[in-house]
């Protein structure tokens, strides 16, 4: 891991991460918050996969989704 200091730990794992290493995940309905998470990267990586596998359409994107990752 690297040598920057950690703050809060991964809420899947539990592992410290770091600031810049970590992902939050937000699930917002109507515009109201529904569930936050931080997530290490091997676990965003689970998390994408798991949204990927169970959510997607297994169609091609056309780009116009309104899934927002920042």
């Amino acid at each position: 891991m690297s040598n920057a200091p950690t703050t809060d730990p991964c809420d899947a794992c539990g592992d410290p991460t770091t600031d810049a290493l970590s992902r939050t995940v937000r699930l917002s309905v109507d515009r109201a918050n529904i569930d936050t998470q931080r997530l290490c990267p091997d676990c965003f990586a689970d998390w994408i996969q798991r949204y990927q596998d169970r959510l997607g359409s297994g169609q091609e994107s056309d780009g116009s989704s309104e899934i927002i990752v920042d």
